[in-house]
């Protein structure tokens, strides 16, 4: 793994990718601290951080969108999956690369709440514990396009299928409005969500057992649940997946002047989530 980490670390500066991934957050960063802190005089660098978020839809793309696509491509994965490396060690030593160019501009980012305290008063707890949940939702993006990459050969469509999930996770908190609130609706939904992540278990495994005993299981306990007790199904779709807003994890950082550390949990959860089936995937490749 650490071969595999070194060699994808050295890539990313060697094509550029590296700089101007640092380069463009720095950048896009500098200007809103500009606006909202230096001549607006907001104490907290957590409400330029907010409005940063956005870059993730432009930067996370570029940095992830070669990570397995470009190997594919070019046929270099053959070399790598019948290397004398575990396809875990692959994936973690491409993941832990993209972190790692990633953590950089979040550590540039430690300076700006520091200048603040220089010129007034400053927020030293909220400021860094928001750095902090904005380099875990930066990891969960990354592992999100990490995923994506090992489905193509082509990165332009890496890119543009990133930039898309990254688009609805960040409309997310606009989207979850429209879920029907009524025990029906959440029943369907539910049991329809639970269907596909079954196929998708069976792609991943190709095992009709776990696949199948997955959909029965779901299916079996949703109708059971939902004839024993409807109104467990009211509003239950909306109260599930607002957890998954990251908006709304950092605003609560702001708000709270507090790490929530289930917010935290959930992101290394996720993280964890696509580096697995990452993995299952390349995995799935290597033996067919």
């Amino acid at each position: 793994m650490i071969a595999i980490y070194k060699r994808e670390l050295k890539s990313y500066f060697q094509s550029m990718i590296g700089y101007a991934f640092i380069t463009f957050l720095m950048l896009f960063t500098g200007v809103y601290f500009t606006a909202y802190n230096l001549n607006a005089g907001y104490p907290y660098f957590a409400y330029t951080l907010s409005a940063s978020m956005l870059i993730f839809l432009i930067a996370v793309p570029v940095l992830t969108m070669k990570s397995f696509a470009e190997e594919r491509k070019s046929k270099t994965d053959q070399l790598l999956l019948t290397a004398p490396v575990s396809v875990t060690g692959i994936v973690l030593g491409k993941y832990l690369a993209m972190v790692t160019v990633f953590l950089i501009p979040c550590l540039l980012y430690c300076i700006y709440p520091l200048v603040i305290k220089m010129w007034g008063t400053a927020y030293l707890k909220v400021d860094y514990a928001s750095i902090f949940m904005f380099f875990l939702i930066g990891c969960v993006y990354i592992a999100v396009g990490m995923f994506l990459s090992s489905l193509t050969e082509s990165q332009i469509i890496a890119a543009v299928s990133t930039f898309a999930a990254l688009l609805v996770m960040y409309l997310w908190s606009g989207l979850i409005n429209f879920l029907p609130t009524d025990a029906l609706g959440n029943f369907i939904g539910l049991l329809a969500i639970l269907l596909v992540f079954s196929a998708l278990i069976y792609q991943l495994t190709k095992n009709w057992m776990i696949g199948g005993g997955l959909a029965f299981l779901s299916v079996a306990g949703c109708v059971g649940v939902y004839f024993t007790n409807q109104s467990a199904f009211e509003s239950l779709l909306y109260n599930m997946l607002q957890k998954l807003d990251f908006s709304s994890m950092f605003s609560n950082v702001m708000s709270s002047s507090l790490l929530d550390m289930s917010s935290v949990v959930l992101c290394i959860s996720i993280v964890f989530l696509f580096v697995f089936i990452t993995i299952q995937t390349i995995q799935k490749r290597r033996w067919s």
